[in-house]
């Protein structure tokens, strides 16, 4: 009884945090499915192309994310000593930091762009895919920023500011959709392009709330004064450095593996490739989920680090994983609920939906080792343990994942499932392995 007392409490708190990113990362999600459904009733093609491009520009988005997501622990660890100047100066050298990695990465996608031939993706789909490209491009620099505002924001327990920016700025999002998209109200008939457009217009959005906020706002004014007097220095960026870039490894070879696979789906022509989008949107809906709960394990393992409580950081870490687990059964019910029509929410061609269905059953096999993964590799990170899992993410995805993908896909002539086959080896193998060194360094 005393043990479950102690998880209770942890189960309460976790949720406490954990309710608002999640609903923010759903916010995405929401806008994910909107942009989609309405592309993909504006024609098949278009879907095909948003498929090509989003798969690459998440590896981009994820990437840049994991490595803001160096900010949280040592902000956490600032907030939980009343630190509050130190905060604000990390913060200014998060920003700079991550704009510098923002544009680093718009300049490998243009130089991909530059090279997209070599890719080898349907001829008809280029028209779609190269503007929509550009603007996409051009939004990687403010979600950079915005990033370490959200990721200094949860490091200070305030979870709901960054959850409310980004619902609100989503709905923005999808009426630009509706009105550019379709041409609505008097707005050219811009199909993808428009998507685009607005995409990036609600991006920028994001950051200027955010400044504008953090500039006048009550609640950041002991942050300010260190964020004014504080310097750009060494120190700050290399810690920043030092925990976020194996993150971002990590989360990005993840991703990448999933982006990687869209070049496979689209040897298989532009059906795969739809499908891939359609699967690639609802599977996103589960790991925004998961990494609701997985974050909030962060922000309160950082904490008791910063105090030394090493059993409060286990009975934390746990906590999470039996949230996450009852969450992936929900989702996995779900999927087996609506395996056969899911499809028709975002395209009416049979063909995709039929496809859809199939790729399910991969996605219903992986979900409970994404979810052990997500939660140890948030729980390593609360402790700034973060090179091991960047080395285990790069064996497991493009060890197992990707050559599991091409052997089943094409070797053995399974078509687009047998692409998907790597993912539930590569996720539960590396959920296991995270947890492992987990335990392994806390359980002394």
């Amino acid at each position: 009884m005393i043990q479950l007392s102690i998880y209770k409490e942890h189960y309460k708190e976790t949720i406490r945090l954990g309710v608002p990113i999640m609903l923010g990362q759903l916010g995405i999600i929401i806008v994910g499915f909107a942009d989609n459904i309405m592309v993909g009733h504006h024609s098949t093609p278009e879907l095909a192309a948003a498929s090509f491009v989003n798969n690459f520009f998440n590896l981009v988005f994820i990437a840049g994310m994991g490595f803001s997501y160096g900010l949280t622990p040592i902000i956490g660890g600032f907030f939980a000593r009343k630190e509050y100047a130190k905060a604000g100066e990390t913060l200014k050298n998060s920003l700079f930091i991550n704009f510098i990695v923002g544009v680093l990465l718009c300049l490998c996608m243009l130089a991909l762009l530059l090279n997209i031939e070599i890719l080898k993706q349907p001829e008809e789909l280029m028209p779609y895919i190269v503007p929509y490209y550009i603007l996409q491009l051009f939004s990687v620099i403010f979600a950079m920023l915005f990033n370490s505002f959200k990721q200094f924001s949860d490091g200070t327990t305030d979870t709901l500011t960054p959850m409310w920016i980004m619902l609100s700025t989503n709905v923005l999002n999808i009426i630009g959709n509706y009105l550019l998209i379709y041409g609505k109200f008097g707005c050219p008939e811009l199909g993808l392009t428009g998507a685009g457009i607005s995409t990036l217009t609600s991006r920028i959005l994001t950051f200027v709330i955010f400044c504008i906020l953090f500039a006048k706002h009550t609640r950041y004014k002991a942050y300010l004064e260190g964020f004014k007097k504080g310097t750009v220095n060494k120190l700050n960026l290399g810690n920043l450095i030092r925990l976020g870039l194996p993150v971002g490894f990590q989360m990005g070879v993840e991703t990448g593996s999933f982006s990687l696979s869209v070049i496979m789906m689209g040897w298989l022509g532009s059906t795969a490739l739809a499908a891939h989008q359609v699967v690639g949107v609802i599977t996103t809906l589960g790991f925004m989920i998961y990494y609701g709960i997985a974050a909030a394990v962060t922000i309160r393992v950082s904490a008791y680090r910063g105090w030394n409580d090493w059993p409060n950081v286990r009975h934390a870490s746990f906590a999470g994983l039996h949230l996450i687990m009852a969450t992936a059964l929900i989702v996995v019910l779900l999927i087996l609920a609506f395996r056969n029509t899911m499809g028709y929410i975002i395209t009416p061609e049979k063909e995709v939906v039929e496809m859809v269905a199939l790729l399910a059953w991969s996605v219903i096999l992986y979900q409970f080792g994404d979810g052990l993964q997500i939660l140890f590799a948030n729980a390593l990170r609360g402790i700034a343990d973060v090179k091991y899992m960047a080395y285990m993410a790069f064996v497991c995805h493009f060890g197992l994942a990707l050559p599991i993908g091409y052997l089943c896909g094409f070797t053995l002539g399974w078509g687009a499932i047998g692409v998907w086959c790597g993912f539930p080896v590569s996720l539960t193998t590396l959920g296991i392995l995270l947890w492992r060194r987990f335990n392994k360094l806390t359980i002394k």
